[in-house]
């Protein structure tokens, strides 16, 4: 048995951060089987945000600190679920932070986790403490921490919470609420957080024709390359697909067999078994998405639709697997890095042909998009345009609330205008003269 730190270090340097380790995957399958449910999901989705700040030393640093810490509180201290942390339960956290338990302070910089060379495994290193104290003439000094470094932690925090909110994880930012108000107000907090709140993401009308047109055109250039991408993306649309809910993982590998047909009905739908929450839900499929699948499954050589329980993988490599547990295997499914790879290809490939026709603005827009916008241009499409029941598109979508889906209903300040323009002041003026 190894010694270990009071508080197990989560998330390794960021060029190991992908690879699997032992101690923290034991320590996390514990916590989700004994105090909080969700927290391998929450741990998967904190890697891909941490991954996506590779690209910056620093900031990867402290972000990976930051929900060490914020982790281990919610996870071990307090035994909650993130997603049920709130404005006054994230009050707690900070009270944590200012006065930590002292096993938990450090005295010195170490690293989070060591190279057992006898084993040949990284651990997390015992000497490693979540919080750094200071020493004055070799002397233990009482912790303290600054508002300002509060405030970064906050700041960290509320850029994570509006991740969390794009992944449909949880509708709420307590962060951001906290950093509103009181003692850590600040005039730059939605700079900080690069949270949004007038705006879902989602493209418009054109741009979407633009990312569609771009997937047809790629599939029809380079068919072997790109008919994958353009059912890929037809599928997230129209079924208001997470990411992670077509992307092949630890335990998961998504299948043909998900497209059900309804034996009483005869209608298609694509099975999710599990989704955020650990819910499952089927999927109304279109006509239009049926016609896609047929054009997909016709491209791979197989019949016109799947058969009952098919097990043909939903994605296929174009080569083998170089590594990991599906090497050499070239009919594996792809993971979430590979498919995002593919949606930003085509999102950078559709601007380039909005911007060579003009619209310079939506070009640029389209760039910010992640692949999540997906989800939120179908459900705001379906509403809006396509005129869905409200309650058709919650199901769909697997919102818990309606409310959550009606933040989806919207109209431009144009047509707000237009439809106030000849509003009477009373409309029955005329009506009883003579």
């Amino acid at each position: 048995m190894h010694d270990l730190p009071p508080a197990i270090p989560l998330f390794d340097a960021v060029d190991l951060l992908e690879e699997s380790n032992a101690s923290v995957n034991q320590h996390i399958a514990s916590i989700t089987l004994n105090q909080v449910h969700d927290a391998a999901m929450l741990y998967e989705l904190a890697v891909d945000w941490l991954l996506e700040q590779r690209y910056s030393e620093n900031n990867y640093k402290s972000y990976r600190s930051e929900l060490t810490t914020f982790l281990h509180w919610a996870f071990v201290a307090e035994g909650v679920s993130v997603a049920d942390i709130d404005r006054r339960v994230l009050n707690r956290y900070i009270e944590y932070c200012m006065a930590p338990p002292t096993e938990l302070i450090g005295y010195r910089n170490v690293p989070q986790f060591r190279l057992d060379k006898q084993l040949g495994e990284r651990l997390p290193n015992p000497l490693w403490r979540p919080f750094l104290g200071k020493k004055e003439q070799g002397m233990e000094q009482p912790y303290r921490i600054t508002d300002k470094a509060l405030k970064t932690k906050l700041a960290i925090l509320s850029s994570f919470f509006s991740y969390l909110i794009d992944l449909d994880y949880t509708e709420r930012n307590p962060a951001m609420m906290l950093m509103r108000n009181g003692r850590f107000k600040s005039g730059q907090q939605r700079l900080i957080s690069g949270e949004d709140d007038a705006d879902i993401k989602a493209f418009s009308e054109l741009q979407w024709s633009y990312v569609i047109s771009s997937a047809e055109q790629l599939a029809d250039d380079q068919p072997d390359q790109h008919e994958r991408t353009l059912f890929m993306i037809s599928l997230l649309y129209s079924c208001y697909l997470r990411i992670s809910e077509i992307a092949a993982r630890p335990g998961f590998a998504p299948i043909m067999g998900q497209f059900r047909r309804d034996s009483k009905t005869g209608v298609w739908g694509f099975h999710i078994p599990r989704s955020k929450g650990g819910k499952s839900r089927t999927v109304a499929a279109s006509n239009a998405l049926l016609k896609a699948l047929k054009r997909y499954r016709s491209h791979l050589g197989l019949s016109t639709l799947p058969a009952p329980k098919e097990e043909i993988p939903l994605f296929t490599r174009h080569r083998a697997a170089s590594h990991g547990r599906d090497a050499g295997l070239r009919n594996a499914n792809l993971g979430i890095r590979q498919l995002r790879e593919q949606i930003y290809l085509l999102f950078n490939h559709a601007a380039n042909l909005a911007a060579d026709d003009g619209f310079d603005q939506d070009a640029q827009e389209m760039r910010q998009m992640t692949p999540h916008s997906i989800r939120h241009t179908g459900i705001s499409h379906d509403i809006n345009l396509n005129q869905r029941p409200l309650s058709h598109v919650q199901a769909d979508a697997g919102h818990d609330s309606i409310d959550t889906t009606s933040q989806y209903l919207h109209t431009s300040r144009v047509e707000r205008h237009q439809s106030a323009a000849a509003k009477p002041m009373d409309r029955l003026k005329g009506s009883y003269e003579t």
